[in-house]
C-alpha cells in the first residue's frame, strides 16, 4: 500500500516492504486488487461475473470446497492512476473459479462497508491494521465443517489480506482442511497470506496459493485454471 506525506508511516512500510517508491499520484493499496485495481480492458458487467453457487462435489477427487471471498468494488487503483469498477477484482476470479469447478461461494460482506472512493479506503485499512483490528462480518458462517478445501481470496492491501479477512478465518475451525489463498493485487502478489492464514488457521494445511496482478483479472481464467488443476480440483 503506498501513501502520501499524511500517512507517513505507511509510506516507510511500503518502501520497506515492497521496495519501491511511491507513485506521484498517491497511495496504492498494496496489491489491492479490489480496492485499487482494475483489469487492462474493462470489468465485466455483474450479470456475467459475479460467482454462481454451485455444487459443492470436487470434480477430481468427490471432496467438498468452498469459495470464499472479500472483494470490493468503487474506486480502485489502475497502473499509477484510478478506475472505477463496478465488480470488484477478486470478485472476477472468483467468477471464473466458480465456473470451472464445483464449489459452494460465500462472498463476505463487512457489517461497516467500506468506502466506494479510494482516499477513506486507503485510510480506513491502516487504521486497522495499526490497531489490528477484526472488523465485523455481516454474513458470518457458523461452520466449514462439511468441507474439505477451502479456498480464501481477497485483495491485498499494504502487503496483506484486508483485516476483515483474520475476522473470518477466526471464527471457523480448520482442523483437518486444506487452504489455499487467492489474491489480487497491484505489486505484493501473495502479500503475507500464507503467514498468516498459517498461524490463524489453526490445524490447516496452506496449499499453493494464486496471485493475479487486478490490471490483469480479465484475462486471467488459463493462469486460474492451470492453477487449479496444479491444485486438484479440475481434470480437464
Amino acid at each position: 500500500m503506498d501513501t502520501r506525506n499524511t500517512y507517513p508511516r505507511r509510506a516507510l512500510l511500503r518502501g520497506i516492504l515492497l521496495g519501491t517508491a511511491a507513485t506521484a499520484s498517491g497511495p496504492v493499496l498494496s496489491a489491492c486488487a479490489d480496492s485499487p485495481q482494475t483489469p487492462r480492458s474493462p470489468a465485466p458487467t455483474s450479470a456475467d461475473s459475479t460467482p454462481r453457487s454451485a455444487p459443492a462435489t470436487s470434480p477430481s477427487s468427490g471432496s467438498r470446497v468452498l469459495l470464499a471471498y472479500f472483494s470490493r468494488a468503487g474506486e480502485n487503483y489502475f497502473n499509477g492512476g484510478r478506475r472505477r469498477l463496478t465488480v470488484g477484482n477478486t470478485e472476477v476470479v472468483a467468477g471464473m473459479i466458480s465456473r470451472l469447478i464445483g464449489c459452494d461461494v460465500h462472498r463476505i460482506e463487512a457489517a461497516d462497508p467500506y468506502p466506494d472512493d479510494y482516499e477513506p479506503t486507503v485510510a480506513r485499512n491502516v487504521r486497522e491494521q495499526n490497531e489490528n483490528a477484526r472488523p465485523g462480518i455481516a454474513n458470518p458462517l457458523d461452520s466449514i465443517e462439511r468441507y474439505d478445501t477451502v479456498l480464501l481470496g481477497s485483495p491485498i492491501w499494504n502487503v496483506r489480506a484486508p483485516m476483515i479477512m483474520t475476522t473470518f478465518v477466526e471464527g471457523l475451525t480448520f482442523t483437518g482442511k486444506t487452504v489455499h489463498p487467492l489474491t489480487t493485487h497491484a505489486m505484493s502478489g501473495l502479500g503475507t497470506t500464507e503467514r498468516d492464514y498459517t498461524a490463524a488457521c489453526r490445524g490447516a494445511t496452506i496449499g499453493e496459493g494464486l496471485a493475479v496482478r487486478g490490471e490483469e483479472v480479465a484475462d486471467a481464467e488459463p493462469d486460474v485454471a492451470d492453477w487449479l488443476r496444479r491444485i486438484g480440483l479440475l481434470t480437464r
